[in-house]
């Protein structure tokens, strides 16, 4: 690896993926997603790295679809040349599997620009990321509804 490629990566922020699934008759493609990626994107809180679109037929076969073969997705074909395109054929089953048969995903792979300066301050300091994790958004809300019982003695 090449200096300049060490360079690139020590300012890397961490890169997530997630996987939205919508399942057959509640797509409301309207555009609104790709919008708001944009919009994240351009603001440089994201950086885009790969967005594939994934359909799981009712026989479990699974078709990655382009970009330009779905409605609504302007936006994000806007910033395909600067995609790393970095998920691979077998990314493709692997992410598949959590899919449910006759549901369309979409997913997404970024860096949280918004956290590389922490990120690269922790590898100069000589620290690695060794975990990471999400909490849901339904385990919080359940967690502050307990909490709100508890308070009124419910």
């Amino acid at each position: 690896m090449t200096e300049s490629n060490d360079a690139t990566i020590d300012e890397l922020g961490p890169v997530d993926y997630l996987i939205v699934e919508f399942p057959a008759g509640q797509q409301n493609f309207n555009g609104e997603i790709a919008e708001e990626l944009v919009r994240l994107a351009e603001h440089k809180t994201i950086r885009v790295l790969d967005v594939l679109l994934l359909q799981k037929n009712e026989d479990g076969s699974v078709d990655a679809l382009e970009l330009d073969e779905a409605p609504g997705l302007d936006d994000i074909r806007a910033l395909e040349a600067d995609l790393a395109e970095i998920l691979a054929a077998d990314d493709v089953v692997d992410l598949a599997a959590a899919m449910d048969p006759g549901t369309v995903a979409l997913v997404l792979v970024w860096e949280n620009t918004w956290a590389a300066p922490f990120a690269s301050a922790a590898r100069r300091a000589g620290g690695q990321l060794v975990a990471t994790g999400r909490i849901p958004i339904q385990a919080i809300a359940a967690s502050l509804d307990s909490a709100l019982a508890v308070e009124e003695g419910i």
